[in-house]
């Protein structure tokens, strides 16, 4: 168990104000790093660290658009500064806009794009370059989906932004393995989150599920493992993979 231990690591997490980043923030706090969360709303990103810092977890708030290159770069040399390294971040920003292929819009297909596959980039990017300066090496972890592996109908923009993080995450891996950098991903299956919800809870939403092969929704709970495993020395010898963590969904289909 001392090999999940993120004690004396700096942690950074994108997409941190809900959902998924909310709950990885957690995490990597309970495991001893002090995490720093990154969204664009610094409000709610104060409503998360709160709780937080009740139960003795270091955090900072650093409110940045992640499609935003100059906002984004000087949130992160302030993370930097904060303790002077930056040992672990967990790439999740993303956001939807379903719509039919032939009714999709150019601007809905750019905004998932930018911000599911080259915010994911930048941020990588941006991150990557202060871990090389700091020779210490470190850890990033892209979060992708079973959509980048099955596709699903109102889902184009999406779909295809997340397959793209697959082959991201295998190209950042190759190139930054020498600064002692391991790139990985996660994709995860149907959980739910603020952001799906109400849909999870129509009937239309447990009829998918009814359809899924574990037929229930995937716990937060159970990313944990995948996450802490990417993050810590327990992957010391993972770069270039992807952990599928669905439930075998995508044996049934999605």
């Amino acid at each position: 168990m001392t090999l999940l231990d993120l004690t004396g690591r700096v942690a950074v997490v994108t997409g941190a104000s809900s959902g998924l980043g909310a709950h990885f923030a957690r995490t990597l706090g309970e495991a001893g790093a002090a995490v720093a969360l990154i969204a664009r709303n610094g409000e709610k990103l104060e409503a998360v660290a709160a709780p937080l810092r009740a139960d003795g977890i270091d955090v900072r708030c650093a409110p940045a658009d992640i499609t935003d290159r100059p906002a984004l770069e000087a949130a992160v040399a302030g993370i930097a500064d904060w303790h002077g390294r930056i040992d672990v971040l967990v790439n999740n920003a993303g956001i939807a806009r379903t719509e039919r292929f032939l009714d999709m819009s150019e601007a809905d297909w750019a905004a998932v794009v930018d911000t599911d596959l080259t915010g994911l980039w930048r941020a990588g990017q941006i991150v990557a370059r202060v871990m090389a300066a700091g020779e210490r090496g470190g850890s990033i972890v892209n979060i992708a989906s079973i959509l980048g592996l099955a596709v699903q109908p109102t889902q184009t923009n999406y779909a295809a932004a997340k397959a793209g993080v697959l082959h991201l995450t295998r190209a950042m891996a190759r190139e930054l393995g020498r600064y002692g950098i391991r790139v990985n991903a996660i994709a995860p299956g149907y959980f739910k989150t603020d952001i799906n919800s109400d849909f999870f809870d129509s009937d239309a939403g447990q009829a998918l599920i009814g359809k899924l092969f574990p037929r229930r929704l995937g716990r937060l709970s159970e990313l944990d493992g995948p996450l802490l495993l990417l993050a810590s020395q327990a992957g010391s010898f993972m770069t270039g993979t992807t952990l599928t963590v669905d439930g075998g969904t995508l044996l049934s289909g999605v």
